[in-house]
């Protein structure tokens, strides 16, 4: 009895390191995995090769050339690929395009733009007000702080959501920076007739905010995205095929096993090895089929979008996807976690295809983006003259796309987007 309680220890304990092992790979990115089971060829001699079979190159994505199996372009991504990288989640009319790249392009390497409005505009010929909406745009990617022309524009950005005075702190950086360098609370204080506490409050707030948020896109770092697999259409079916880089297989060296007279502790020793590879084939391979019937599911789920375009992005919550393959939503959540997949829009996140859904009237709901995508297209395509109201995309929306949503959810997503309001765009 005694020997059958041990033995079932011992089967628990293997059990629940072999689980360990599997969660933990499944979280794993492409490099990260690259980069442990570098480690593990390393601390472990049984490994004889890991073999990718494909090598596995550092790649970029590129949201302006349709890009075929394969057929992906190594590269690190600069501090201007990232940024440009985050705007295919935000829709940006096709006219405003060019004037955001063009933004983008003059960022310096702090971080901030480094080009006058004026300038900007002639360049690309646009008006005054089209290129303070790109700006508006720019500033809204991350990190924050990104696209600020001053300092103190710069501070502000990144304190948005606080409730900090933002014209004390405009003022306070414009004019009296010193103070701020020195923690003059007194000064500060009997400045602006604020109480000492408020101050450093203020001051450490400040303190927290990078002054040249460029850097956090450090291009000295390499910012490798390996893309999992690949979704393309052939003969007219939407298609999902796996680099084999994702599964690498690992080989033993035989000559181990065939030792005789070694002791006892090097017999342990080498069976502890062996274990340790055996886990971490298991754990890949639960890796490998777990992604393949994740991205399926999303394949799946968003056949409208591939076929499309994003205005018909469909919601998708990883509890939908955990219901749908019958897994709990914390292991969708390590699936996808830093996992990329190509497509014929470059290479996304696949967290990009899960949207969250608007409750339409009828009860049904309607995804986020898809909406947004709508909002932007129809104001792209709106006479200057008479600029279509908040109310009148409401109803436009509704009979182009039989969606109904509340005047006031249109509002937010055009103000999500950096749209101005239909008296600020009307142009004669």
């Amino acid at each position: 009895m005694k020997l059958q309680l041990v033995n079932e220890q011992v089967l628990q304990w293997k059990m629940n390191q072999s689980l360990m092992q599997s969660i933990q790979i499944l979280q794993f990115s492409n490099t990260e995995l690259v980069e442990y089971l570098k480690e593990l060829e390393k601390e472990n001699p049984l490994i004889e090769e890991i073999n990718y079979d494909d090598a596995a190159l550092p790649y970029h994505s590129s949201t302006d050339d349709v890009i075929g199996p394969g057929e992906i372009n190594a590269s690190k991504l600069s501090m201007y690929d990232l940024l440009k990288k985050q705007l295919y989640t935000l829709h940006i009319p096709e006219k405003m395009r060019p004037i955001v790249l063009y933004g983008i392009d003059s960022i310096n390497e702090n971080g901030y733009l480094d080009v006058e409005l004026q300038l900007w505009a002639k360049q690309c010929h646009s008006t005054l007000e089209q290129v303070e909406q790109a700006v508006k745009l720019i500033q809204s990617l991350e990190p924050a702080g990104i696209g600020a022309r001053t300092l103190s524009e710069c501070i502000i950005l990144q304190l948005k959501i606080s409730a900090v005075d933002k014209p004390l702190v405009h003022d306070l950086l414009e004019n009296h920076l010193q103070w701020v360098a020195e923690e003059d609370v007194e000064a500060v204080a009997n400045e602006y007739g604020k109480s000492e506490t408020y101050v450093k409050g203020l001051f450490a707030q400040i303190k927290a905010c990078h002054p040249k948020p460029g850097h956090l896109l450090d291009t000295k770092i390499d910012h490798y995205i390996i893309p999992e697999a690949s979704i393309y259409k052939e003969k007219e079916k939407w298609q999902l095929s796996f680099y084999s880089w994702s599964t690498p297989k690992i080989t033993l060296n035989e000559s181990y096993f065939h030792m005789r007279g070694i002791g006892k502790e090097a017999e342990k020793y080498i069976k502890e090895k062996q274990t340790q590879i055996e886990m971490v084939k298991k754990a890949i391979t639960y890796r490998g089929d777990t992604l393949e019937r994740v991205i399926q599911c999303m394949l799946e789920k968003q056949s409208l979008y591939f076929e499309h375009g994003t205005h018909m992005m469909q919601p998708l919550t990883l509890k939908d996807i955990a219901d749908e393959l019958a897994l709990h939503v914390s292991t969708i959540s390590r699936a996808i976690a830093h996992k990329y997949v190509q497509t014929p829009n470059g290479i996304l996140p696949l967290n990009f295809f899960l949207q969250s859904g608007v409750k339409q009237s009828n009860g049904t709901k309607a995804a986020a983006l898809a909406i947004k995508n709508m909002i932007a297209d129809l104001i792209a395509q709106e006479d200057k003259c008479k600029p279509l109201s908040d109310e009148k995309l409401r109803k436009l929306i509704a009979e182009k796309y039989t969606i109904q949503i509340a005047r006031r959810t249109v509002m937010k997503y055009r103000e999500q987007l950096q749209i101005p309001s239909s008296t600020k765009r009307k142009e004669c």
